[in-house]
This record gives structure tokens, C-alpha cells and sequence, in this order.
């Protein structure tokens, strides 16, 4: 295995990684290597659009839509 040092790493940079490996219940050095080996995965993560909408925004929930009644046929416009 490689080791990798980050010279420089702002320290704002370095809570927020705390906090975030924190909340993903991880050191954060484990929460890099999670950050790191996703950034470079080749496509393996390839969604459609819609997965992807869904993935991002899907935990703020939904709209329910009243669907019209579609028992009856359209009619062809008419343009005369």
C-alpha cells in the first residue's frame, strides 16, 4: 500500500473532513481514502439522469399529483 502526506491543508478543510468522516462513523483517514478511491473510480457509478436526480434530492421527499381520469379517448385537434 501507498501513503500518501497533504502538505498545506487548510484547517477549515480539515474539521469539515473530521465532521464528515465523523458522521459516516469513520477515522478520517478512512474517510480520504473513501473520498479519493470515489473520485477516481472509472464510471463504475454511472447512473441515468433520473437515478442520479433521485440519488441527490430523493431524502427531501416527493410531490403527490392528482392524475386526471383518462377513461375516455382524446380527440384529434382540430385545426379548421
Amino acid at each position: 500500500m501507498a501513503a500518501l502526506s497533504i502538505r498545506d491543508l487548510d484547517d477549515d478543510v480539515k474539521a469539515r473532513l473530521q465532521v464528515r468522516a465523523a458522521q459516516h462513523g469513520r477515522s478520517m483517514e478512512s474517510e480520504v481514502r473513501a473520498i479519493l478511491t470515489e473520485a477516481v473510480q472509472d464510471g463504475a457509478r454511472d447512473v441515468g439522469l433520473g437515478q442520479a436526480l433521485l440519488d441527490r434530492f430523493g431524502a427531501a421527499g416527493g410531490v403527490d399529483l392528482d392524475v386526471p381520469d383518462r377513461s375516455e379517448r382524446q380527440r384529434p385537434v382540430s385545426f379548421g
